[in-house]
């Protein structure tokens, strides 16, 4: 049985739409409703946000407020680190995903000698970089900071020197860079990407498993092959973002996209890989209670986290 501890992240400076903030709250609302204990029976940390810079001008288009965020890469990294070190297994849930580069740098700076896996859940790669970035958004540079890119052969941008420190920065958190190998990295669901990102997935080769695949091959027999492609790694993170799910039923999230999982595919991929030790970290994410109707995005990813911990407790 392992020690849970939570660890929320209210922050949303990531994000290009406002609410994910928010989501951390919802789903502990949705725990209520549900009658659940969740949330008073596990010791918990809430990270310190940086949001008020929401309200300040933007500095670094290419990376929208990247002095914050560095600030709380370095907040979230310790507090990771710490409950890695105090022998409590992380479990993280955040508002945008944009500091799960930070989870993963803390999960390296806890264990510097882990050869780490990374499953990435999510309907997008997060492989943008200040050189690429369509938007400016730091939730979509996540994969790319953990990777140590720039991907500069792919360049739309000069960022300026300001940003390209702070990039720097958040790549060499820890003094470890890359934090992950690119054979390393297994993403799910991936179906929305700019042709930046994927000049970036076809030349460092990453692997990719389809909802169409996971639905012809089954839950069970996906699950053993990323294990299997993964066999090297000592430590695995889990990271969910709930836009992996079908934009029917993921209109609590900010960037929803069609073709996505179902609830109960979701929920059961996750449970199969919880059931494995080599999973570190699981972090959820993404959950905007401002876009949704009745609070139904958070009381999905409530149900997935609770039987995610509950799988922890048996192992």
């Amino acid at each position: 049985m392992k020690n849970v501890k939570l660890i929320e992240v209210p922050s949303e400076i990531g994000a290009g739409t406002r609410g994910a903030s928010l989501g951390v709250e919802a789903i502990k609302i949705a725990a209520l409703d549900f009658m659940s204990n969740f949330f008073i029976h596990f010791p918990s940390e809430k990270i310190e946000t940086e949001n008020r810079l929401l309200h300040e001008p933007i500095e670094s288009p290419y990376a929208k407020r990247i002095k914050g965020m560095h600030r709380m890469y370095e907040r979230v990294s310790k507090s990771v680190a710490d409950t890695i070190k105090n022998n409590f297994f992380p479990v993280v849930i955040s508002g945008d995903h944009a500091t799960s580069g930070a989870t993963i740098a803390g999960i390296r700076i806890a264990k510097p000698k882990s050869k780490l896996g990374v499953i990435w859940i999510d309907a997008h790669a997060d492989l943008h970089t200040p050189y690429t970035t369509p938007s400016g958004n730091m939730h979509g540079m996540p994969m790319a900071i953990s990777l140590g890119i720039d991907n500069k052969e792919s360049a739309i941008h000069k960022p300026d020197a300001v940003t390209i420190e702070y990039w720097n920065k958040l790549k060499q958190l820890g003094k470890i860079s890359p934090k992950v190998l690119p054979e390393n990295v297994v993403f799910i669901s991936l179906r929305d990407f700019e042709k930046e990102e994927k000049n970036l997935l076809d030349r460092l080769g990453i692997k990719k498993i389809s909802t169409k695949e996971i639905r012809s091959k089954g839950a069970e027999n996906v699950v053993r092959s990323i294990f299997r492609y993964l066999a090297d790694c000592t430590d695995i993170y889990l990271s969910f973002d709930v836009d992996c799910l079908d934009a029917a039923i993921s209109k609590g999230t900010g960037t929803p996209v069609g073709n996505g999982l179902r609830e109960r595919e979701a929920e059961d991929l996750v449970s199969k890989f919880m059931q494995n030790r080599k999973i570190c970290c699981f972090e959820i994410t993404e959950v905007n209670p401002t876009l949704d109707k009745e609070n139904l995005m958070a009381e999905i990813a409530f149900n997935i986290l609770q039987r995610s911990v509950n799988i922890l407790m048996m192992n």
